[in-house]
Protein backbone atom coordinates (compact mmCIF):
# COMPACT_ATOMS: atom_id res chain seq x y z
CA UNK A 1 0.00 0.00 0.00
CA UNK A 2 1.97 2.97 -1.33
CA UNK A 3 -0.44 5.57 -0.03
CA UNK A 4 -3.64 5.99 1.92
CA UNK A 5 -6.32 4.27 -0.21
CA UNK A 6 -8.35 6.68 -2.31
CA UNK A 7 -11.66 5.39 -1.00
CA UNK A 8 -10.46 6.04 2.56
CA UNK A 9 -9.31 9.55 1.64
CA UNK A 10 -12.67 10.31 0.00
CA UNK A 11 -14.56 8.92 3.00
CA UNK A 12 -12.52 11.08 5.34
CA UNK A 13 -13.03 14.19 3.20
CA UNK A 14 -16.80 13.71 3.30
CA UNK A 15 -16.69 13.70 7.11
CA UNK A 16 -14.31 16.65 7.21
CA UNK A 17 -15.66 20.20 7.57
CA UNK A 18 -14.94 22.57 4.71
CA UNK A 19 -13.18 25.88 5.13
CA UNK A 20 -9.72 27.20 5.90
CA UNK A 21 -9.04 24.41 8.42
CA UNK A 22 -9.71 21.60 5.94
CA UNK A 23 -6.89 19.29 4.82
CA UNK A 24 -5.05 20.67 1.79
CA UNK A 25 -3.36 18.74 -1.02
CA UNK A 26 0.03 19.48 0.57
CA UNK A 27 -1.14 17.99 3.87
CA UNK A 28 -2.51 14.94 2.07
CA UNK A 29 0.88 14.41 0.42
CA UNK A 30 2.48 14.75 3.85
CA UNK A 31 0.25 11.95 5.13
CA UNK A 32 1.33 9.78 2.22
CA UNK A 33 4.95 10.52 3.07
CA UNK A 34 4.29 9.62 6.69
CA UNK A 35 2.80 6.25 5.70
CA UNK A 36 5.75 5.59 3.41
CA UNK A 37 8.16 6.22 6.29
CA UNK A 38 6.05 4.03 8.54
CA UNK A 39 6.13 1.06 6.19
CA UNK A 40 9.86 1.42 5.59
CA UNK A 41 10.48 1.43 9.35
CA UNK A 42 8.46 -1.77 9.75
CA UNK A 43 10.37 -3.47 6.94
CA UNK A 44 13.68 -2.29 8.35
CA UNK A 45 12.84 -4.02 11.63
CA UNK A 46 11.84 -7.20 9.77
CA UNK A 47 8.14 -7.09 10.56
CA UNK A 48 6.13 -9.44 8.36
CA UNK A 49 4.18 -8.16 5.35
CA UNK A 50 0.97 -9.13 7.10
CA UNK A 51 1.89 -7.03 10.15
CA UNK A 52 2.94 -4.14 7.92
CA UNK A 53 -0.41 -4.19 6.16
CA UNK A 54 -2.39 -4.48 9.40
CA UNK A 55 -0.46 -1.79 11.28
CA UNK A 56 -0.73 0.61 8.31
CA UNK A 57 -4.50 0.21 8.29
CA UNK A 58 -4.68 1.09 11.97
CA UNK A 59 -2.70 4.27 11.38
CA UNK A 60 -5.04 5.24 8.53
CA UNK A 61 -8.05 4.65 10.79
CA UNK A 62 -6.43 6.65 13.60
CA UNK A 63 -5.83 9.61 11.28
CA UNK A 64 -9.33 9.39 9.80
CA UNK A 65 -10.94 9.19 13.24
CA UNK A 66 -9.45 12.59 14.03
CA UNK A 67 -10.48 14.11 10.68
CA UNK A 68 -7.10 13.75 8.94
CA UNK A 69 -5.09 15.58 11.59
CA UNK A 70 -1.38 14.84 11.49
CA UNK A 71 -0.25 12.54 14.33
CA UNK A 72 2.40 15.13 15.33
CA UNK A 73 -0.48 17.41 16.31
CA UNK A 74 -1.99 14.73 18.54
CA UNK A 75 -0.95 13.04 21.75
CA UNK A 76 -2.24 10.84 24.56
CA UNK A 77 -5.72 12.39 24.65
CA UNK A 78 -6.39 11.61 20.98
CA UNK A 79 -4.92 8.12 21.26
CA UNK A 80 -7.12 7.47 24.29
CA UNK A 81 -10.21 8.67 22.43
CA UNK A 82 -9.52 6.45 19.42
CA UNK A 83 -8.79 3.30 21.43
CA UNK A 84 -11.74 3.86 23.74
CA UNK A 85 -14.04 4.30 20.74
CA UNK A 86 -12.83 0.95 19.40
CA UNK A 87 -13.87 -0.72 22.65
CA UNK A 88 -17.16 1.14 23.23
CA UNK A 89 -18.51 1.74 19.73
CA UNK A 90 -16.59 -0.84 17.73
CA UNK A 91 -16.88 -3.48 20.47
CA UNK A 92 -13.54 -4.97 19.39
CA UNK A 93 -11.78 -7.68 21.33
CA UNK A 94 -8.93 -6.96 23.74
CA UNK A 95 -6.39 -8.41 21.31
CA UNK A 96 -7.64 -6.17 18.49
CA UNK A 97 -7.44 -3.08 20.70
CA UNK A 98 -3.91 -4.05 21.77
CA UNK A 99 -2.96 -4.48 18.12
CA UNK A 100 -4.16 -0.97 17.32
CA UNK A 101 -2.24 0.39 20.31
CA UNK A 102 0.95 -1.39 19.20
CA UNK A 103 0.61 0.11 15.71
CA UNK A 104 0.22 3.63 17.12
CA UNK A 105 3.08 3.22 19.62
CA UNK A 106 5.36 2.12 16.78
CA UNK A 107 4.43 5.26 14.85
CA UNK A 108 5.17 7.63 17.70
CA UNK A 109 8.34 5.93 18.89
CA UNK A 110 9.99 5.22 15.55
CA UNK A 111 8.65 7.86 13.14
CA UNK A 112 7.59 10.86 15.20
CA UNK A 113 10.28 10.25 17.80
CA UNK A 114 8.17 10.70 20.91
CA UNK A 115 7.19 8.27 23.62
CA UNK A 116 3.54 7.99 24.50
CA UNK A 117 2.85 8.69 28.13
CA UNK A 118 0.09 7.55 30.45
CA UNK A 119 -3.18 7.00 28.57
CA UNK A 120 -5.13 7.77 31.72
CA UNK A 121 -8.72 6.55 31.78
CA UNK A 122 -8.44 4.42 28.64
CA UNK A 123 -11.46 2.14 28.33
CA UNK A 124 -10.04 -1.33 27.85
CA UNK A 125 -11.84 -4.01 25.89
CA UNK A 126 -12.62 -7.00 28.07
CA UNK A 127 -10.44 -10.05 27.57
CA UNK A 128 -12.76 -13.07 27.70
CA UNK A 129 -11.53 -16.30 29.20
CA UNK A 130 -12.58 -18.85 26.62
CA UNK A 131 -11.72 -22.50 26.30
CA UNK A 132 -10.65 -23.34 22.75
CA UNK A 133 -12.89 -25.52 20.62
CA UNK A 134 -11.34 -28.99 20.48
CA UNK A 135 -12.35 -32.01 18.42
CA UNK A 136 -12.12 -35.60 19.50
CA UNK A 137 -9.92 -37.90 17.45
CA UNK A 138 -13.06 -39.44 15.96
CA UNK A 139 -14.29 -35.99 14.90
CA UNK A 140 -10.95 -35.15 13.31
CA UNK A 141 -11.09 -38.40 11.34
CA UNK A 142 -14.70 -37.76 10.32
CA UNK A 143 -13.87 -34.34 8.87
CA UNK A 144 -10.74 -35.56 7.10
CA UNK A 145 -12.81 -38.29 5.45
CA UNK A 146 -14.90 -35.54 3.82
CA UNK A 147 -11.77 -34.11 2.16
CA UNK A 148 -9.35 -35.35 -0.47
CA UNK A 149 -6.28 -34.43 -2.46
CA UNK A 150 -4.22 -31.38 -1.62
CA UNK A 151 -6.80 -29.89 0.78
CA UNK A 152 -6.86 -33.02 2.91
CA UNK A 153 -3.05 -33.18 2.93
CA UNK A 154 -2.86 -29.61 4.21
CA UNK A 155 -5.46 -30.21 6.91
CA UNK A 156 -3.59 -33.34 8.01
CA UNK A 157 -0.32 -31.39 8.20
CA UNK A 158 -1.92 -28.72 10.37
CA UNK A 159 -3.34 -31.35 12.71
CA UNK A 160 -0.35 -33.71 12.57
CA UNK A 161 2.26 -31.00 13.16
CA UNK A 162 0.33 -28.37 15.12
CA UNK A 163 0.87 -25.73 12.43
CA UNK A 164 -0.83 -22.39 12.10
CA UNK A 165 -2.61 -21.90 8.78
CA UNK A 166 -0.02 -19.48 7.39
CA UNK A 167 2.82 -21.70 8.54
CA UNK A 168 1.38 -24.50 6.44
CA UNK A 169 0.81 -22.25 3.42
CA UNK A 170 4.35 -20.85 3.54
CA UNK A 171 6.21 -24.16 3.69
CA UNK A 172 8.98 -24.47 1.11
CA UNK A 173 10.61 -27.58 -0.29
CA UNK A 174 13.79 -26.98 1.74
CA UNK A 175 11.74 -26.98 4.96
CA UNK A 176 10.72 -30.64 4.64
CA UNK A 177 13.32 -33.20 5.77
CA UNK A 178 12.19 -36.72 4.90
CA UNK A 179 15.39 -38.30 6.26
CA UNK A 180 15.01 -36.81 9.73
CA UNK A 181 11.20 -36.91 9.65
CA UNK A 182 11.09 -33.21 10.47
CA UNK A 183 9.56 -30.02 9.18
CA UNK A 184 11.20 -26.66 9.88
CA UNK A 185 8.71 -23.85 10.42
CA UNK A 186 10.38 -20.67 9.24
CA UNK A 187 9.54 -17.20 10.51
CA UNK A 188 6.60 -18.30 12.63
CA UNK A 189 4.74 -16.02 14.99
CA UNK A 190 7.23 -13.67 16.61
CA UNK A 191 9.69 -14.26 13.71
CA UNK A 192 10.82 -17.52 15.31
CA UNK A 193 11.84 -20.78 13.65
CA UNK A 194 11.04 -24.16 15.15
CA UNK A 195 11.15 -27.86 14.30
CA UNK A 196 8.11 -30.15 14.33
CA UNK A 197 7.67 -33.82 13.54
CA UNK A 198 6.76 -35.06 10.07
CA UNK A 199 3.98 -37.64 10.59
CA UNK A 200 5.00 -40.98 9.14
CA UNK A 201 1.49 -41.51 7.82
CA UNK A 202 1.93 -38.54 5.47
CA UNK A 203 5.41 -39.23 4.06
CA UNK A 204 4.40 -41.20 0.97
CA UNK A 205 1.48 -38.95 0.05
CA UNK A 206 3.55 -35.82 0.64
CA UNK A 207 6.32 -37.18 -1.60
CA UNK A 208 3.79 -37.98 -4.32
CA UNK A 209 2.39 -34.46 -4.00
CA UNK A 210 5.87 -32.94 -4.32
CA UNK A 211 6.57 -35.05 -7.39
CA UNK A 212 3.58 -33.40 -9.06
CA UNK A 213 4.68 -29.96 -7.86
CA UNK A 214 8.12 -30.60 -9.33
CA UNK A 215 6.60 -31.57 -12.67
CA UNK A 216 4.65 -28.29 -12.77
CA UNK A 217 7.79 -26.38 -11.78
CA UNK A 218 9.70 -28.02 -14.60
CA UNK A 219 7.01 -26.93 -17.06
CA UNK A 220 7.21 -23.37 -15.73
CA UNK A 221 10.98 -23.31 -16.14
CA UNK A 222 10.69 -24.60 -19.70
CA UNK A 223 8.26 -21.76 -20.44
CA UNK A 224 10.70 -19.20 -19.03
CA UNK A 225 9.01 -18.75 -15.64
CA UNK A 226 9.27 -20.71 -12.37
CA UNK A 227 10.02 -17.87 -9.97
CA UNK A 228 8.83 -17.54 -6.39
CA UNK A 229 9.21 -14.62 -3.93
CA UNK A 230 12.18 -15.13 -1.61
CA UNK A 231 12.40 -14.10 2.05
CA UNK A 232 14.42 -11.07 3.07
CA UNK A 233 17.22 -9.96 0.75
CA UNK A 234 17.91 -13.41 -0.75
CA UNK A 235 16.54 -12.38 -4.12
CA UNK A 236 19.13 -9.58 -4.31
CA UNK A 237 21.99 -11.70 -3.00
CA UNK A 238 21.21 -14.74 -5.14
CA UNK A 239 19.35 -13.56 -8.27
CA UNK A 240 18.82 -17.08 -9.64
CA UNK A 241 17.64 -18.65 -6.39
CA UNK A 242 13.99 -17.81 -7.02
CA UNK A 243 13.92 -20.49 -9.75
CA UNK A 244 15.63 -23.20 -7.70
CA UNK A 245 13.60 -26.23 -6.65
CA UNK A 246 14.52 -25.93 -2.97
CA UNK A 247 12.80 -22.52 -2.69
CA UNK A 248 9.51 -23.51 -4.31
CA UNK A 249 6.31 -23.62 -2.28
CA UNK A 250 5.07 -26.99 -1.05
CA UNK A 251 1.54 -25.85 -1.89
CA UNK A 252 1.77 -23.50 -4.91
CA UNK A 253 -1.24 -21.80 -6.42
CA UNK A 254 -2.71 -23.27 -9.57
CA UNK A 255 -2.24 -20.14 -11.68
CA UNK A 256 0.88 -18.05 -12.13
CA UNK A 257 0.96 -14.47 -10.90
CA UNK A 258 2.16 -11.76 -13.24
CA UNK A 259 4.05 -8.60 -12.30
CA UNK A 260 2.29 -5.83 -14.23
CA UNK A 261 5.44 -3.68 -14.32
CA UNK A 262 8.15 -6.19 -15.23
CA UNK A 263 5.98 -8.76 -16.96
CA UNK A 264 7.59 -11.57 -14.95
CA UNK A 265 5.45 -14.52 -13.96
CA UNK A 266 5.73 -17.00 -11.10
CA UNK A 267 3.72 -18.85 -8.49
CA UNK A 268 2.78 -17.86 -4.98
CA UNK A 269 1.46 -20.28 -2.37
CA UNK A 270 -2.28 -20.93 -2.42
CA UNK A 271 -4.53 -18.42 -0.72
CA UNK A 272 -5.72 -19.09 2.84
CA UNK A 273 -9.36 -18.95 1.79
CA UNK A 274 -8.91 -22.09 -0.37
CA UNK A 275 -8.32 -24.32 2.66
CA UNK A 276 -10.70 -22.39 4.92
CA UNK A 277 -13.57 -23.00 2.50
CA UNK A 278 -12.61 -26.65 2.02
CA UNK A 279 -12.70 -27.26 5.78
CA UNK A 280 -16.00 -25.39 6.10
CA UNK A 281 -17.55 -27.64 3.45
CA UNK A 282 -16.14 -30.75 5.11
CA UNK A 283 -17.57 -29.71 8.50
CA UNK A 284 -20.99 -29.11 6.93
CA UNK A 285 -20.94 -32.54 5.27
CA UNK A 286 -19.84 -34.23 8.50
CA UNK A 287 -22.90 -32.97 10.38
CA UNK A 288 -20.84 -31.65 13.32
CA UNK A 289 -22.21 -28.59 15.10
CA UNK A 290 -18.97 -27.38 16.69
CA UNK A 291 -17.44 -24.14 15.44
CA UNK A 292 -14.52 -25.72 13.61
CA UNK A 293 -11.89 -23.79 11.66
CA UNK A 294 -8.35 -24.44 10.47
CA UNK A 295 -7.04 -23.36 13.88
CA UNK A 296 -9.26 -25.94 15.60
CA UNK A 297 -6.98 -28.63 14.18
CA UNK A 298 -4.03 -26.99 15.95
CA UNK A 299 -5.99 -26.82 19.21
CA UNK A 300 -6.84 -30.49 18.83
CA UNK A 301 -3.18 -31.37 18.15
CA UNK A 302 -2.10 -29.82 21.47
CA UNK A 303 -4.98 -31.33 23.43
CA UNK A 304 -4.47 -34.84 22.07
CA UNK A 305 -0.73 -34.70 22.86
CA UNK A 306 -1.52 -33.82 26.48
CA UNK A 307 -4.12 -36.57 26.63
CA UNK A 308 -1.45 -38.94 25.33
CA UNK A 309 0.81 -38.16 28.30
CA UNK A 310 3.31 -35.74 26.72
CA UNK A 311 4.54 -33.04 29.09
CA UNK A 312 3.35 -29.49 28.61
CA UNK A 313 6.86 -28.15 27.97
CA UNK A 314 7.18 -30.42 24.92
CA UNK A 315 3.81 -29.22 23.64
CA UNK A 316 4.86 -25.60 24.19
CA UNK A 317 7.99 -26.07 22.03
CA UNK A 318 6.07 -27.83 19.26
CA UNK A 319 3.43 -25.08 19.17
CA UNK A 320 6.04 -22.31 19.24
CA UNK A 321 4.51 -20.56 22.25
CA UNK A 322 6.73 -17.94 23.89
CA UNK A 323 4.95 -18.14 27.23
CA UNK A 324 3.99 -21.38 28.96
CA UNK A 325 0.81 -19.68 30.16
CA UNK A 326 -0.44 -19.71 26.56
CA UNK A 327 -0.04 -23.48 26.43
CA UNK A 328 -1.63 -23.95 29.86
CA UNK A 329 -5.08 -23.30 28.35
CA UNK A 330 -5.02 -26.83 26.94
CA UNK A 331 -4.64 -28.42 30.38
CA UNK A 332 -8.41 -28.17 30.85
CA UNK A 333 -8.61 -31.57 29.18
CA UNK A 334 -6.57 -33.15 31.96
CA UNK A 335 -9.34 -32.30 34.40
CA UNK A 336 -11.82 -33.75 31.88
CA UNK A 337 -14.26 -30.93 32.58
CA UNK A 338 -17.79 -31.42 33.98
CA UNK A 339 -18.24 -34.50 31.81
CA UNK A 340 -15.53 -36.28 33.81
CA UNK A 341 -17.29 -35.76 37.14
CA UNK A 342 -19.82 -38.31 38.36
CA UNK A 343 -22.97 -36.65 39.62
CA UNK A 344 -24.07 -37.68 43.15
CA UNK A 345 -27.53 -38.22 41.69
CA UNK A 346 -26.15 -41.19 39.76
CA UNK A 347 -25.07 -42.82 43.03
CA UNK A 348 -28.50 -42.77 44.65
Amino acid sequence: MSKIPLHMQESARRRQPSGPDSTTGVEARAEESLMSQYRKALRGRHYSKRTEKTYSRWIVRFIQFHHMRHPREMAEREINAFLSDLAVTGKVSASTQNQALAAILFLYRNIIGRDVGDLGDLIRARRPERIPVVMTKAEVKLILMQMDGRDRLMAELIYGCGLRLNECLELRICDVDFERNEIIVRNGKGSKDREVMLPGALKIRLQEHLNEVRRVHGSDLAAGYGQVPLPGALNRKFPGASREWRWQWVFPQERRWRDSQSGKQGRHHIDATVLQRAIRRAVDRSGLTKRISCHTFRHSFATHLLEGGYDIRTVQVLLGHKDLKTTMIYTHVLNRGPGGVRSPLDEL
